[in-house]
């Protein structure tokens, strides 16, 4: 994500690189660099334009500290203006009603029936809230099974009418039945339309003062750039919907529609999205994108998803087995699973300030960087991931065929884990020595 336009800025900052002063020669050349990269980028040229001139006011109006260098006073007011322009602070979505409605609307193939799904999920495990969704979608063939298929894999009941074709009559009817049953959120999966189709663009229209959602969002192919950004004005024109909802971000997306729909808009991002995993829905924060895009990383977000995965239960147990050397392989299996759960390693990697750029032209996929050390850990029998120290050498050469695996990648887990173990373990002693000499004090 942004991976293209870091780089470029990365470039157009090196100008002043060695500069003493801020001057008007040098921003000029600065903020000419950083437009095309913005160009390139998929932003549009007039908000490209509106963004470098505010840069340049501000830059120019900068009485430099002496401990400050013209370049990190650049990176500085860019940053500032980047969280600006893609809506300053995260918004929240507005779910309170009896029950709170959601409608999500867009254009064809732009993961809305994905997204309503993730967002189930969302409200589900993050509000504790009873969620139904509603299958809208009337148009597109096989649009109500996968949004049932999607409503199973998250535990969220899908509400259909076989062979109606009446989107408003489903979502009314869905309705209904929420405030019976007690649901306290409705999300409704509509049809993709484009544009330019009236009748379509009309229909949309229809529904929502129909359901008078408390909450409509419009969701937006990232890779679509530009032209998803002239798509959500003509949107938002006619349903004057409260936020926007980027997908697809995991692809080869330039960052053209994150940078600019808000400024074109009015209107803020709430979420982004990105593969197909459920739980790969994530929160705007337009502080946070700003820090990756300028290559700060975003180790807020990353803290907050390990929270998210922490299980203090099995957290308690591990600090157990760890003080009486009882930590095994299945204790080092279980946490390889807490990881993959927090997302994409490549993507995690890009959190964290310098490593995102290292990682970059390294092809990762969560399952196939686990999958050798799972199959090997299943591959044992259970005293063995118990006491490892009992895998001789014949024992390592029946796991190794077992896994589908080789003797040399056997002893490269056995030899990680037992440095993962040590390292734990000293962490964890060296908390507890810490403790005392603070009670002692």
């Amino acid at each position: 994500m942004f991976e293209n336009l870091q780089e470029r800025l990365e470039r157009s900052f090196k100008i002043l690189k060695g500069e003493g002063r801020i001057t008007e020669i040098n921003v000029a050349e600065t903020l000419k660099d950083i437009r095309r990269a913005l160009l390139d980028a998929d932003v549009s040229y007039k908000v490209a334009k509106e963004f470098c001139d505010r840069v340049k006011v501000k830059a120019m109006g900068q009485n430099v500290l002496t401990a400050v260098k013209p370049q990190q006073m650049m990176v500085k007011i860019v940053h500032d203006e980047l969280a600006e322009f893609m809506g300053s602070q995260s918004m929240d979505i507005n779910i309170k009603g009896n029950p709170g409605i959601v409608l999500v609307a867009g254009l064809n193939g732009s993961g809305k029936t994905t997204f309503s799904a993730k967002l189930a999920s969302f409200i589900k495990s993050k509000r504790g809230m009873k969620v139904l969704l509603a299958a809208c979608d009337t148009f597109r063939p096989a649009a109500i099974e996968q949004l049932k298929v999607l409503g199973e894999q998250v535990g969220v009941e899908v509400y259909t009418e076989d062979g109606v074709k009446d989107p408003i009559r489903i979502a009314r009817n869905a309705i209904a039945k929420a405030k019976a049953e007690g649901y306290s959120v409705v999300i409704i999966d509509t049809a993709g339309r484009l544009a330019v189709d009236q009748e379509l663009m009309d229909e949309i229209s229809t529904l929502h003062k129909a359901v008078q959602p408390t909450e409509s969002l419009f969701v937006v192919d990232a890779m679509t750039g530009q032209d998803a950004v002239e798509t959500a004005k003509v949107f938002n024109e006619r349903l004057d919907f409260d936020g926007v909802v980027l997908t697809k971000m995991d692809g080869d997306t330039r960052g053209g529609a994150a940078l600019s729909i808000k400024y074109v808009t009015g209107k803020p991002i709430k979420f982004i999205s990105s593969g197909e995993k459920m739980e790969a829905l994530d929160i705007f924060h337009p502080e946070r994108i700003a820090d990756r895009i300028l290559g700060m990383g975003d180790v807020v977000s990353l803290v907050e998803k390990a929270q998210e995965q922490f299980d203090e239960k099995q957290a308690r147990e591990t600090r157990k087995k760890l003080a009486k050397d009882k930590f095994g392989l299945m204790d080092f299996y279980n946490q390889i699973q807490q990881v993959k759960k927090m997302g994409n390693i490549k993507d995690l990697a890009g959190m964290i300030p310098g490593v995102g750029k290292m990682m970059k032209d390294i092809d990762i996929d969560n399952d196939a960087a686990f999958k050798g050390i799972e199959a090997i850990i299943m591959s044992m029998t259970p005293e063995e991931r118990d006491n490892p120290e009992i895998i001789n050498g014949s024992r390592r050469k029946r796991i190794a065929d077992g896994s589908g695996t080789n003797v040399a990648e056997v002893n490269k887990l056995l030899k990680q884990f037992e440095t993962t173990r040590k390292m734990m373990k000293s962490a964890l002693t060296g908390n507890l020595a810490q403790r005392m000499r603070s009670f002692r004090r």
